[in-house]
């Protein structure tokens, strides 16, 4: 091996780069046996393969110069327009008035390049971004190049602490926020939470970045309506059909105002181009005569008999989190998306916890790097979506052998 030393110099933002934790923790579900509540993937069941594949032959049948081609940044047109007339349709059922116009839709390679490019044609260094508190791991991934000031807003189960978000508003360029079965805690903004949310982010001045991959995964009743369509003009909404239709077509989308799609558009084009025409193509061709409303209650049926799973085994094995929580693992019930929050008992740490769960055969997520701020070493993220039900025994009882060897010691 050459010991010459290298002549690449990195650049400053580079070195803000840091690996995902949770990629990082998903080589270790790789081993053989392991049950993993680790990774936010959707369940492999629940992708149309069928649908696709008929897509696939039409799109080459009808239109393989266009499909295959070259296409616009802005992404195609009918599939924006799809996109425009679901959300104008959704806010106006959930009693809003937000009349989406394609001109509005950018599509996206995945919603985490939303985040990419709403970082870079907003946040300098320096500048303040608000974000929850625990929030999504990849949006602060996706701002630190940047160099902002990242700051955590209190949060409860509702959501954002209006009184510390006043407090902490001045100056800031957004806040980020996720209203629906939130990454990493599984909650859900309530009704009086986004009203008043939106009241104060008017107020304030303050603009909203609302990212909403899980929205359509509720298991009882919808959520409240959207933030962006209480106020359109002070919000950028990012969605995506990974969690709907399948991740490994990476297709997502931005609805913003003109104020500042057009910068979008700009770091779309400096970024990639356009996403693949071929891709958008299938996912207009498979959502065409209201498939989704046939599709996506096959999911939430299937995810709510994962979480009611879980639920289950958590509870026969930790019968005293209601009654003892400082000396058991406590969580919540998500109403809908694919992630529960737990907390282990007083003294323990989840990073520290989490190679012996391994060695148990079964992996987990600690919460510590979802906080940008004052992380909880107690927390935990359980993904329920992917493990069989059986699996999902399995796996809580190994955890819950793991954490009570570990409380002994």
């Amino acid at each position: 091996m050459s010991s010459a030393k290298s002549p690449w110099t990195l650049s400053a933002r580079a070195a803000k780069m840091n690996p995902s934790v949770i990629r990082e923790i998903l080589k270790v579900t790789e081993r053989p046996g392991i049950i993993s509540f680790a990774g936010g993937l959707p369940s492999a069941k629940t992708f149309p393969v069928a649908e696709f594949e008929a897509a696939c032959a039409k799109v080459l049948r009808d239109d393989p110069s266009g499909a295959l081609q070259y296409a616009a940044s802005e992404g195609y047109a009918p599939l924006r327009e799809m996109v425009a007339a679901n959300l104008t349709q959704q806010a106006s059922e959930q009693g809003q008035h937000w009349d989406v116009n394609p001109s509005q839709v950018l599509i996206t390679t995945g919603s985490q390049q939303g985040l990419d490019l709403v970082a870079k044609i907003l946040v300098d260094q320096g500048s303040r971004v608000l974000v929850e508190s625990p929030t999504y791991l990849g949006a602060v991934m996706a701002f630190t190049p940047m160099e902002p000031e990242v700051v955590s807003v209190e949060s409860d189960e509702e959501g954002i602490d209006l009184a510390d978000l006043r407090d902490k508003a001045r100056g800031a360029r957004f806040l980020y926020t996720l209203p629906n079965f939130q990454n990493p805690t599984g909650r859900t903004m309530s009704e009086a939470r986004r009203a008043a949310l939106s009241k104060a982010s008017g107020e304030l001045g303050l603009p909203l970045m609302e990212d909403n991959p899980y929205g359509d995964l509720w298991f009882d009743t919808p959520p409240p309506a959207s933030l962006t369509a209480r106020n359109p003009e002070g919000g950028i909404y990012l969605g995506s059909f990974s969690k709907v239709l399948a991740p490994g077509l990476r297709m997502g989308f931005i609805v913003a105002p003109q104020a500042v799609y057009p910068k979008l558009l700009q770091a779309k084009q400096a970024a990639d181009l356009h996403s693949p025409g071929f891709n958008q193509r299938m996912i207009y061709e498979v959502m065409q005569d209201g498939f989704l409303d046939r599709h996506v209650p096959t999911i939430r049926a299937l995810y709510k008999s994962q979480r009611d799973a879980m639920l289950q085994a958590l509870a026969e094995h930790f019968p005293d989190a209601a009654t003892q929580p400082e000396q058991s693992l406590t969580w919540n019930t998500p109403a809908g998306g694919m992630f529960l929050w737990a907390r282990l008992p007083a003294g323990m740490n989840a990073v520290n916890l989490l190679p012996h769960a391994v060695d148990k055969g079964v992996a987990f997520v600690p919460g510590a790097p979802f906080y940008a701020s004052q992380a909880d070493e107690r927390s935990m993220r359980l993904s329920f979506v992917t493990p069989s039900v059986e699996e999902i025994r399995r796996g809580v009882a190994a955890l819950a052998s793991a954490i009570k060897e570990q409380q002994g010691r």
